[in-house]
Parts: C-alpha cells; sequence; structure tokens
C-alpha cells in the first residue's frame, strides 16, 4: 500500500471509531433519553451492566436503560417504579 492509500485508509478507520463512538449519542431532534421507563427488551441504546444495546434490557423499567421520548415528556410517565428520569441510575 503506497503512502497515500495508507492515509486515506488511516482517515476512513479513524472516521468509522469516530462513528461508532458517538452514535449513542445521536438521537432525533425532539426527543429526550429517559431512564427506567422502557419494558424488557424495549429499551434503546447503552443500557448499563448486563445489557449492550437496544433491546437488550433484561426487565421491565431497568433503571439504567433507556427509551427516547418526546421531548420534555419524559419525567411525567409514570412507571410502577415511579418517574422517568433524565439521569441514569446508578442502582
Amino acid at each position: 500500500m503506497n503512502h497515500r492509500h495508507a492515509a486515506s485508509f488511516a482517515f476512513a478507520v479513524a472516521a468509522l471509531v469516530a462513528g461508532v463512538a458517538h452514535a449513542d449519542d445521536a438521537k432525533p431532534q425532539g426527543s429526550e433519553k429517559c431512564w427506567g421507563v422502557a419494558k424488557a427488551g424495549q429499551n434503546d441504546c447503552a443500557a448499563g451492566p448486563g445489557t449492550t444495546c437496544a433491546g437488550t434490557a433484561k426487565k421491565d423499567f431497568q433503571k439504567n436503560a433507556w427509551k427516547l421520548v418526546p421531548l420534555g415528556t419524559c419525567t411525567a410517565i409514570k412507571t410502577p417504579n415511579g418517574h422517568g428520569t433524565l439521569e441514569q441510575s446508578k442502582a
């Protein structure tokens, strides 16, 4: 591989890695991450321990799993465990 191709390849890999690192942060405008409101297997991405990404929450209303909801509605969502929260629970 010549120097030009090597540089192009390195740039492409760096862009891919950066895209993957921030894919979790991407969300549609007018929505917010709401922690503790997803049903089992219906969370969006990046839940906590025991989960890896979308659809991996093990139980309903898991405090370390989030779901995208319309902006401004999260804390009004009531579950058997309390209201949704904009911050991930450490529990």
